[in-house]
């Protein structure tokens, strides 16, 4: 990209970090997505070739370095690249907390599930192969079904039945489980108002919420709403 053409040491950042995706990859890598297609997973919206030119300008800039043979490729985040993670996690909890709107394109559970599956806690869960059925009402069928499976320490988020018995079926629209994941809403006020209803033994039922887990950035607290006619 164009030069700025600026002495400051903020500009000459941006020249860097200021094309379009760049800081989106440098989340996936800071969460720690390595290959190229986990970090495609992470950006699912991005070109493979543009993938393949921010990585590029990354690594021309010092952020990124490859590791490994052809094939086998991984991207790994320099000192330079690892500094960035405060400034990643200071943008997401100003966008949780000044940005707060969700528009239908930001709706997508192809990268909700991922980003789910890699923050879960397998502590919480059983130590025996536990399956999670999630049924989005609010979405085409093709993508309507999804299957997480926690066994042996790892986690799977499935778009075709695995074939185990199910502990809990989760159904509610996709927007509500976003929410739900942003920390925009409580499970509480969900599950009361039935836009998420809960099948399965109860103990299991009630485990669902801590199961699931919520973003990093749920806990960011939020501007008190402004007083009606202010």
């Amino acid at each position: 990209m164009a030069g700025y053409g600026q002495f400051c040491p903020v500009a000459k950042a941006m020249e860097v970090l200021d094309e379009r995706w760049t800081l989106l990859v440098v989340r996936e890598l800071l969460l720690g997505s390595t290959r190229f297609n986990e970090l495609r997973r992470g950006n699912p919206k991005m070109s493979p070739t543009l993938l393949s030119k921010r990585l590029r300008t990354l690594e021309r800039a010092g952020i990124v370095r490859r590791a490994g043979a052809e094939g086998h490729v991984r991207y790994l985040l320099t000192p330079a690249g690892e500094e960035l993670r405060p400034l990643v996690e200071a943008l997401g909890a100003w966008g949780t907390r000044w940005v707060g709107g969700l528009g239908e394109a930001d709706l997508d559970p192809h990268l909700l599930l991922w980003d789910m599956r890699r923050t879960i806690d397998v502590d919480a869960w059983p130590r025996e192969r536990t399956v999670l059925a999630i049924v989005l009402t609010d979405v085409a069928p093709r993508v309507s079904r999804w299957w997480i499976v926690v066994r042996d320490g790892q986690v799977e988020a499935c778009d075709d039945d695995p074939g185990f018995d199910t502990a809990v079926v989760v159904t509610t629209p996709l927007r509500t489980l976003t929410r739900l994941w942003r920390g925009d809403v409580t499970w509480a006020s969900a599950l009361r108002t039935r836009d998420v209803v809960l099948e399965g033994p109860e103990g299991a039922r009630r485990r669902v919420p801590r199961w699931l887990g919520q973003s990093v950035f749920a806990h960011v607290p939020r501007p008190e709403p402004a007083p009606a006619g202010a």
